[in-house]
């Protein structure tokens, strides 16, 4: 059923917006979920956390005149209880059935896709070059990105398409002209937002290592190599050739601060190796990842932070409550950094986590090979992001 075919419920249902529930799960209270979606969606993808109690019933138990005794068995009666479902309509209809029950419920306002539209601004106060560095936190999926900004001029690093307005909006309230839109690399998680800015008069830059897998708008935008440098204001953003994730994985130096790490390097793992030549070219890109993290990576200054463009469930936020570190701290916690090249290379490929979900049709969009939509593009990079190698074994005792 979609959301649409489902009854108005004949009783009042409360609803509370996903950022209320965010700022309640982030408070610390005691949250229980009521997950009415299918299993196989609710076991991909769901809202976690410590203090998240989640149950999953699927919307269908609930469409009975007389729902199943069992079904009550699992709902708590002495807890407020937040029903939700993909859209929005499920969770509205389910939280009307147990209202009808005595049940204090509310539903999620725009279900999982409420959730997936959340995405906070965080200052890196860690951050000690010129200007001023945000941290863009997507948490339905893990995604991160930067804003750095330094007397009126700024750019975006690793934008996401569906916040195009969103960081013309932020720029605008800070009083600066965004002036570039750069991305790591061809991402296989999330449609970018680097061409959307650049129609929006943004100059939008894309690695030119990622040129060769096939972008077919390289010409209407600027390509950044190995070494060059782009001026915001007094702070400087240079170019880092880091392949191995992808053959054109590139980080920017921000500030001689913060490196913009993208798929390489995160702050609870290292970069998965297969989502661009597959299980067979995963080894030699493991090896690439390799050489370039011990040698354009380790070489940087131990208090250089390092902020990736993703973090998982295994991420701890630093104290500013951004998902970065020094990497001096990696590499005194993370195993991975401080092995030998055949140790790396047999741990990364022994357990990686499945593929993204749509990730063939996310990396066609973003080299300009698949047309979608604003909607088709939001929803195919619902879920989870799987970018990283598998965080067992990777982090030290």
């Amino acid at each position: 059923m979609n959301a649409e075919d489902f009854p108005t419920p004949d009783v009042a249902v409360a609803t509370i917006e996903p950022e209320t529930l965010k700022e309640r799960i982030d408070a610390g209270e005691a949250v229980t979920l009521l997950d009415a979606r299918m299993e196989s969606d609710y076991e991909e993808w769901r809202i976690d956390g410590e203090n998240v109690t989640s149950i999953n019933v699927p919307y269908f138990e609930f469409l009975e005149d007389d729902i199943d005794q069992d079904v009550f068995e699992r709902i708590p009666e002495n807890r407020d209880v937040t029903v939700l479902c993909a859209k929005g309509g499920a969770s509205e209809y389910v939280a009307g059935r147990l209202v009808e029950h005595g049940y204090d419920v509310n539903h999620l306002e725009d279900g999982m896709n409420g959730w997936a539209s959340i995405y906070e601004a965080v200052e890196v106060t860690g951050y000690d070059g010129p200007g001023t560095l945000l941290q863009y936190q997507r948490p339905s999926s893990g995604c991160l990105g930067y804003l750095v900004y330094d007397d009126d001029e700024a750019a975006v690093i690793d934008p996401l398409r569906a916040f195009t307005d969103r960081y013309l909006d932020d720029a605008d309230e800070l009083g600066v002209d965004l002036t570039y839109a750069i991305d790591t690399h061809i991402h296989a998680d999330h449609i970018s937002g680097v061409r959307a800015l650049d129609e929006r008069g943004v100059e939008g830059v894309i690695p030119e290592r990622a040129v060769d897998r096939g972008v077919t708008y390289a010409d209407e935008l600027t390509t950044a190599s190995d070494g060059d440098t782009f001026a915001v204001g007094d702070t400087t953003v240079e170019t880092v050739a880091t392949p191995g994730h992808t053959t054109g994985m590139t980080s920017y130096l921000v500030g001689e601060s913060l490196l913009a790490t993208g798929d390489g390097l995160f702050v609870e793992s290292v970069a998965r190796p297969d989502l661009e030549e597959g299980d067979e070219g995963a080894p030699d890109a493991a090896r690439m990842l390799y050489e370039s993290l011990q040698e354009r990576v380790l070489g940087l200054p131990d208090d250089t932070l390092i902020g990736g463009a993703h973090f998982s469930d295994a991420a701890v936020p630093a104290e500013d409550g951004t998902y970065t570190a020094s990497l001096g701290r990696l590499v005194d916690e993370m195993d991975a950094l401080t092995m030998d090249e055949d140790a790396f290379v047999d741990l990364i490929l022994s357990d990686m986590p499945p593929r993204p979900a749509n990730y063939e049709a996310i990396i066609a969009t973003n080299l300009g090979q698949n047309a979608v939509d604003d909607e088709e593009a939001f929803t195919l990079e619902l879920g989870p992001n799987n970018c990283a190698a598998s965080q067992q074994s990777l982090a030290g005792d």
